[in-house]
Protein backbone atom coordinates (compact mmCIF):
# COMPACT_ATOMS: atom_id res chain seq x y z
CA UNK A 1 0.00 0.00 0.00
CA UNK A 2 2.78 2.44 0.92
CA UNK A 3 4.61 1.65 -2.34
CA UNK A 4 1.50 2.40 -4.32
CA UNK A 5 1.04 5.78 -2.55
CA UNK A 6 4.68 6.74 -3.10
CA UNK A 7 4.33 5.85 -6.80
CA UNK A 8 1.25 8.08 -7.09
CA UNK A 9 3.33 10.99 -5.70
CA UNK A 10 6.47 10.35 -7.77
CA UNK A 11 4.78 10.17 -11.16
CA UNK A 12 3.44 13.80 -11.18
CA UNK A 13 6.84 15.08 -9.98
CA UNK A 14 8.65 13.30 -12.82
CA UNK A 15 6.14 14.59 -15.35
CA UNK A 16 6.67 18.21 -14.12
CA UNK A 17 10.44 17.80 -14.30
CA UNK A 18 10.24 16.50 -17.85
CA UNK A 19 7.98 19.40 -18.81
CA UNK A 20 10.47 21.91 -17.38
CA UNK A 21 13.40 20.30 -19.21
CA UNK A 22 11.47 20.27 -22.48
CA UNK A 23 10.61 23.95 -22.09
CA UNK A 24 14.25 25.03 -21.51
CA UNK A 25 15.84 26.54 -24.69
CA UNK A 26 18.77 24.70 -26.17
CA UNK A 27 20.40 27.95 -27.43
CA UNK A 28 20.16 31.56 -26.35
CA UNK A 29 17.69 33.56 -28.44
CA UNK A 30 19.00 36.87 -29.77
CA UNK A 31 16.47 39.61 -30.32
CA UNK A 32 16.61 41.29 -33.74
CA UNK A 33 18.63 44.47 -33.69
CA UNK A 34 20.72 43.52 -30.65
CA UNK A 35 23.68 41.87 -32.41
CA UNK A 36 27.01 43.22 -33.56
CA UNK A 37 25.39 44.70 -36.69
CA UNK A 38 23.61 47.22 -34.48
CA UNK A 39 26.86 48.51 -33.00
CA UNK A 40 28.60 48.64 -36.37
CA UNK A 41 25.73 50.42 -38.12
CA UNK A 42 25.50 52.93 -35.30
CA UNK A 43 29.29 53.35 -35.48
CA UNK A 44 29.07 54.19 -39.19
CA UNK A 45 26.34 56.75 -38.49
CA UNK A 46 28.39 58.21 -35.63
CA UNK A 47 31.41 58.49 -37.90
CA UNK A 48 29.26 60.20 -40.52
CA UNK A 49 28.18 62.71 -37.87
CA UNK A 50 31.80 63.20 -36.81
CA UNK A 51 32.77 63.63 -40.45
CA UNK A 52 30.07 66.29 -40.84
CA UNK A 53 31.35 68.12 -37.75
CA UNK A 54 34.95 67.76 -38.95
CA UNK A 55 33.95 69.11 -42.35
CA UNK A 56 32.36 72.14 -40.71
CA UNK A 57 35.50 72.61 -38.61
CA UNK A 58 37.62 72.17 -41.72
CA UNK A 59 35.62 74.80 -43.60
CA UNK A 60 35.74 77.17 -40.64
CA UNK A 61 39.46 76.53 -40.31
CA UNK A 62 39.96 77.08 -44.02
CA UNK A 63 38.20 80.46 -43.77
CA UNK A 64 40.27 81.25 -40.70
CA UNK A 65 43.39 80.22 -42.61
CA UNK A 66 42.39 82.48 -45.50
CA UNK A 67 41.97 85.35 -43.04
CA UNK A 68 45.36 84.55 -41.45
CA UNK A 69 46.94 84.37 -44.88
CA UNK A 70 45.48 87.77 -45.83
CA UNK A 71 46.72 89.21 -42.51
CA UNK A 72 50.19 87.77 -43.04
CA UNK A 73 50.25 89.20 -46.56
CA UNK A 74 49.26 92.62 -45.21
CA UNK A 75 52.05 92.30 -42.64
CA UNK A 76 54.50 91.46 -45.43
CA UNK A 77 53.37 94.56 -47.32
CA UNK A 78 53.93 96.72 -44.21
CA UNK A 79 57.33 95.15 -43.78
CA UNK A 80 58.21 96.17 -47.32
CA UNK A 81 57.19 99.77 -46.49
CA UNK A 82 59.32 99.68 -43.35
CA UNK A 83 62.29 98.30 -45.25
CA UNK A 84 62.01 101.12 -47.79
CA UNK A 85 61.75 103.63 -44.91
CA UNK A 86 64.93 102.27 -43.32
CA UNK A 87 66.70 102.46 -46.66
CA UNK A 88 65.60 106.11 -46.87
CA UNK A 89 66.96 106.78 -43.37
CA UNK A 90 70.27 105.25 -44.39
CA UNK A 91 70.34 107.61 -47.35
CA UNK A 92 69.62 110.56 -45.00
CA UNK A 93 72.56 109.58 -42.82
CA UNK A 94 74.76 109.46 -45.88
CA UNK A 95 73.59 112.87 -47.03
CA UNK A 96 74.26 114.39 -43.58
CA UNK A 97 77.74 112.93 -43.50
CA UNK A 98 78.49 114.17 -47.03
CA UNK A 99 77.12 117.65 -46.18
CA UNK A 100 79.29 117.87 -43.09
CA UNK A 101 82.30 116.90 -45.07
CA UNK A 102 81.63 119.48 -47.78
CA UNK A 103 80.81 122.33 -45.36
CA UNK A 104 83.96 121.71 -43.31
CA UNK A 105 86.31 121.55 -46.27
CA UNK A 106 87.28 118.03 -45.35
CA UNK A 107 88.10 118.98 -41.72
CA UNK A 108 86.07 117.79 -38.76
CA UNK A 109 83.63 120.36 -37.31
CA UNK A 110 85.55 120.37 -33.98
CA UNK A 111 88.75 121.38 -35.82
CA UNK A 112 86.96 124.37 -37.39
CA UNK A 113 85.85 125.50 -33.92
CA UNK A 114 89.41 125.29 -32.57
CA UNK A 115 90.80 127.20 -35.56
CA UNK A 116 88.19 129.98 -35.41
CA UNK A 117 89.80 133.43 -35.68
CA UNK A 118 87.04 135.41 -33.90
CA UNK A 119 84.33 134.93 -31.26
CA UNK A 120 81.66 135.18 -33.97
CA UNK A 121 83.31 132.39 -35.93
CA UNK A 122 83.56 130.35 -32.75
CA UNK A 123 79.84 130.81 -32.02
CA UNK A 124 78.88 129.92 -35.57
CA UNK A 125 81.08 126.85 -35.38
CA UNK A 126 79.54 125.73 -32.10
CA UNK A 127 76.03 126.22 -33.52
CA UNK A 128 76.88 124.28 -36.66
CA UNK A 129 78.46 121.53 -34.61
CA UNK A 130 75.37 121.34 -32.37
CA UNK A 131 72.98 121.22 -35.33
CA UNK A 132 75.02 118.61 -37.14
CA UNK A 133 75.31 116.48 -34.01
CA UNK A 134 71.55 116.73 -33.40
CA UNK A 135 70.75 115.76 -36.99
CA UNK A 136 73.06 112.77 -36.83
CA UNK A 137 71.70 111.64 -33.47
CA UNK A 138 68.09 112.03 -34.67
CA UNK A 139 68.80 110.10 -37.83
CA UNK A 140 70.56 107.31 -35.95
CA UNK A 141 67.74 107.11 -33.36
CA UNK A 142 65.08 106.97 -36.10
CA UNK A 143 67.00 104.30 -37.88
CA UNK A 144 67.33 102.18 -34.74
CA UNK A 145 63.63 102.50 -33.85
CA UNK A 146 62.63 101.59 -37.40
CA UNK A 147 64.94 98.56 -37.39
CA UNK A 148 63.53 97.43 -34.01
CA UNK A 149 59.95 97.75 -35.32
CA UNK A 150 60.92 95.88 -38.46
CA UNK A 151 62.44 93.02 -36.45
CA UNK A 152 59.33 92.77 -34.22
CA UNK A 153 56.97 92.87 -37.20
CA UNK A 154 59.01 90.23 -39.03
CA UNK A 155 58.80 87.99 -35.95
CA UNK A 156 55.01 88.48 -35.74
CA UNK A 157 54.62 87.74 -39.44
CA UNK A 158 56.67 84.56 -39.08
CA UNK A 159 54.48 83.52 -36.11
CA UNK A 160 51.33 84.04 -38.21
CA UNK A 161 52.65 81.88 -41.03
CA UNK A 162 53.71 79.16 -38.59
CA UNK A 163 50.32 79.23 -36.86
CA UNK A 164 48.63 78.94 -40.24
CA UNK A 165 50.79 75.96 -41.16
CA UNK A 166 50.06 74.23 -37.84
CA UNK A 167 46.33 74.81 -38.25
CA UNK A 168 46.33 73.38 -41.76
CA UNK A 169 48.29 70.34 -40.59
CA UNK A 170 45.85 69.70 -37.71
CA UNK A 171 42.82 70.00 -39.99
CA UNK A 172 44.30 67.66 -42.58
CA UNK A 173 45.14 65.08 -39.87
CA UNK A 174 41.62 65.30 -38.39
CA UNK A 175 39.97 64.83 -41.75
CA UNK A 176 42.26 61.94 -42.75
CA UNK A 177 41.70 60.13 -39.43
CA UNK A 178 37.90 60.28 -39.73
CA UNK A 179 37.99 59.25 -43.38
CA UNK A 180 40.16 56.22 -42.54
CA UNK A 181 37.91 55.11 -39.68
CA UNK A 182 34.80 55.63 -41.78
CA UNK A 183 36.19 53.65 -44.69
CA UNK A 184 37.08 50.74 -42.39
CA UNK A 185 33.60 50.73 -40.84
CA UNK A 186 31.93 50.95 -44.27
CA UNK A 187 33.93 47.97 -45.51
CA UNK A 188 32.97 45.84 -42.51
CA UNK A 189 29.31 46.88 -42.77
CA UNK A 190 29.20 45.93 -46.45
CA UNK A 191 30.91 42.60 -45.72
CA UNK A 192 28.25 41.67 -43.20
CA UNK A 193 25.52 42.81 -45.59
CA UNK A 194 26.94 40.63 -48.37
CA UNK A 195 26.95 37.66 -45.98
CA UNK A 196 23.30 38.27 -45.09
CA UNK A 197 22.32 38.50 -48.76
CA UNK A 198 24.22 35.28 -49.52
CA UNK A 199 22.28 33.57 -46.74
CA UNK A 200 19.04 35.14 -47.99
CA UNK A 201 18.07 36.02 -44.43
CA UNK A 202 17.66 39.48 -42.94
CA UNK A 203 19.20 39.86 -39.49
CA UNK A 204 16.62 42.20 -37.97
CA UNK A 205 16.23 45.95 -37.91
CA UNK A 206 19.08 48.10 -36.65
CA UNK A 207 17.53 50.82 -34.49
CA UNK A 208 19.40 54.06 -35.13
CA UNK A 209 18.98 57.30 -33.22
CA UNK A 210 17.11 59.75 -35.41
CA UNK A 211 18.84 63.14 -35.54
CA UNK A 212 16.99 66.43 -35.20
CA UNK A 213 17.21 68.00 -38.64
CA UNK A 214 15.33 70.49 -40.79
CA UNK A 215 15.68 68.04 -43.67
CA UNK A 216 12.48 66.27 -42.54
CA UNK A 217 10.27 69.37 -42.72
CA UNK A 218 7.29 68.70 -44.97
CA UNK A 219 5.30 65.64 -45.99
CA UNK A 220 7.77 64.47 -48.65
CA UNK A 221 11.58 64.45 -48.79
CA UNK A 222 14.39 63.06 -50.93
CA UNK A 223 15.52 59.53 -49.96
CA UNK A 224 19.06 60.72 -49.09
CA UNK A 225 20.21 64.09 -47.85
CA UNK A 226 23.34 64.63 -49.96
CA UNK A 227 23.92 62.78 -53.22
CA UNK A 228 24.80 62.79 -56.89
CA UNK A 229 22.26 61.46 -59.36
CA UNK A 230 23.61 58.62 -61.48
CA UNK A 231 21.58 56.19 -63.62
CA UNK A 232 18.16 57.65 -64.34
CA UNK A 233 14.75 56.13 -64.97
CA UNK A 234 14.35 54.58 -68.41
CA UNK A 235 18.04 54.67 -69.27
CA UNK A 236 19.52 51.69 -71.11
CA UNK A 237 22.64 49.67 -70.49
CA UNK A 238 24.18 46.23 -70.27
CA UNK A 239 23.48 46.05 -66.52
CA UNK A 240 19.71 45.69 -67.00
CA UNK A 241 17.69 43.23 -69.09
CA UNK A 242 15.30 46.07 -70.00
CA UNK A 243 15.31 49.79 -69.24
CA UNK A 244 16.39 51.08 -65.84
CA UNK A 245 13.37 51.03 -63.54
CA UNK A 246 14.39 53.64 -60.99
CA UNK A 247 16.62 56.56 -60.09
CA UNK A 248 20.08 55.86 -58.68
CA UNK A 249 21.64 58.09 -56.04
CA UNK A 250 25.44 57.80 -55.86
CA UNK A 251 26.23 57.81 -52.13
CA UNK A 252 28.91 56.11 -50.01
CA UNK A 253 28.24 52.87 -48.14
CA UNK A 254 26.47 53.49 -44.83
CA UNK A 255 24.72 56.69 -45.87
CA UNK A 256 21.40 56.93 -43.97
CA UNK A 257 18.44 56.24 -46.29
CA UNK A 258 15.13 57.96 -45.48
CA UNK A 259 11.49 57.24 -46.11
CA UNK A 260 10.35 59.79 -48.69
CA UNK A 261 6.95 60.04 -47.02
CA UNK A 262 4.71 58.55 -44.36
CA UNK A 263 3.85 54.92 -44.98
CA UNK A 264 4.01 51.29 -43.90
CA UNK A 265 6.75 48.73 -44.54
CA UNK A 266 5.24 46.03 -46.78
CA UNK A 267 8.43 44.24 -47.79
CA UNK A 268 11.85 43.60 -46.32
CA UNK A 269 14.11 41.35 -48.37
CA UNK A 270 17.76 40.31 -48.28
CA UNK A 271 18.17 38.31 -51.47
CA UNK A 272 17.82 38.59 -55.20
CA UNK A 273 19.10 41.20 -57.66
CA UNK A 274 18.17 44.13 -55.39
CA UNK A 275 20.13 42.75 -52.42
CA UNK A 276 18.82 44.25 -49.19
CA UNK A 277 15.66 46.20 -49.99
CA UNK A 278 12.71 47.88 -48.32
CA UNK A 279 9.33 48.61 -49.93
CA UNK A 280 6.93 51.14 -48.39
CA UNK A 281 3.24 51.68 -49.10
CA UNK A 282 2.04 55.30 -49.11
CA UNK A 283 -1.37 56.96 -49.12
CA UNK A 284 -2.99 57.00 -52.55
CA UNK A 285 -1.87 53.47 -53.40
CA UNK A 286 1.73 54.25 -54.37
CA UNK A 287 4.79 52.33 -53.24
CA UNK A 288 8.47 53.21 -52.99
CA UNK A 289 11.44 50.85 -53.09
CA UNK A 290 14.92 51.35 -51.58
CA UNK A 291 17.45 48.78 -52.81
CA UNK A 292 21.10 47.64 -52.56
CA UNK A 293 21.16 48.56 -48.84
CA UNK A 294 23.90 47.61 -46.38
CA UNK A 295 21.63 47.49 -43.34
CA UNK A 296 17.95 47.69 -42.46
CA UNK A 297 16.46 49.98 -39.81
CA UNK A 298 12.81 48.90 -40.02
CA UNK A 299 10.80 45.69 -39.84
CA UNK A 300 7.93 44.53 -42.02
CA UNK A 301 4.59 45.99 -40.95
CA UNK A 302 6.17 48.98 -39.26
CA UNK A 303 4.78 52.50 -39.85
CA UNK A 304 7.31 55.20 -40.79
CA UNK A 305 7.25 58.99 -40.93
CA UNK A 306 8.70 61.32 -43.60
CA UNK A 307 12.49 61.46 -43.37
CA UNK A 308 12.75 58.53 -40.94
CA UNK A 309 15.87 56.42 -41.38
CA UNK A 310 14.86 53.06 -42.83
CA UNK A 311 18.32 51.72 -43.66
CA UNK A 312 21.84 52.49 -44.81
CA UNK A 313 23.02 52.50 -48.40
CA UNK A 314 25.37 49.86 -49.74
CA UNK A 315 26.11 47.80 -52.83
CA UNK A 316 24.38 44.47 -52.19
CA UNK A 317 22.80 42.40 -54.98
CA UNK A 318 23.44 43.21 -58.63
CA UNK A 319 25.29 46.46 -58.02
CA UNK A 320 28.42 47.86 -59.62
CA UNK A 321 29.19 50.28 -56.82
CA UNK A 322 27.79 52.01 -53.71
CA UNK A 323 24.45 53.68 -54.46
CA UNK A 324 20.79 53.76 -53.56
CA UNK A 325 18.35 52.41 -56.15
CA UNK A 326 15.01 54.20 -55.63
CA UNK A 327 11.72 53.38 -57.33
CA UNK A 328 8.17 54.73 -57.24
CA UNK A 329 5.58 52.07 -58.12
CA UNK A 330 1.84 51.54 -58.46
CA UNK A 331 2.16 48.06 -56.87
CA UNK A 332 4.54 46.53 -54.36
CA UNK A 333 6.17 44.40 -57.03
CA UNK A 334 8.88 45.15 -59.56
CA UNK A 335 7.67 46.00 -63.07
CA UNK A 336 5.12 48.63 -62.05
CA UNK A 337 7.46 51.58 -61.64
CA UNK A 338 6.86 55.16 -62.77
CA UNK A 339 9.40 57.96 -63.22
CA UNK A 340 10.51 58.60 -59.61
CA UNK A 341 11.92 62.06 -60.33
CA UNK A 342 8.58 63.27 -61.75
CA UNK A 343 6.71 61.44 -58.98
CA UNK A 344 8.70 63.25 -56.28
CA UNK A 345 8.49 66.57 -58.14
CA UNK A 346 4.68 66.31 -58.09
CA UNK A 347 4.97 66.11 -54.29
CA UNK A 348 7.21 69.16 -54.01
CA UNK A 349 10.58 67.40 -53.92
CA UNK A 350 13.02 68.62 -56.58
CA UNK A 351 16.09 66.47 -57.12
Amino acid sequence: MRSYRRLRLIVPVLLCALAVLAARPTTAHKEPGTGPETGLSAEVVRLYEEAAVATQQYEAGRKEADAQRAEAQRAEALLDVQRRHIASLHEDLGRIARAQYRSSGGLPVAAHIILADSPESLMRGQHAFSQADLAVNNAISKNRRAEARLAADEARAADRWQALERRNTQLAALKADIEQKLETARSELQGRADAAVAEGACRGAVRLDQPVTGFTDGDWVAPVETYELSASYGSGGARWSNRHTGQDFAVPIGTPVRAVGAGRVVKVSCGGPFGMEVVLKHAGGYYTQYAHLASLAVDQGEHVSPGQWIGQSGTTGNSTGPHLHFEARITAESGSSVDPVSWLAARGVSL
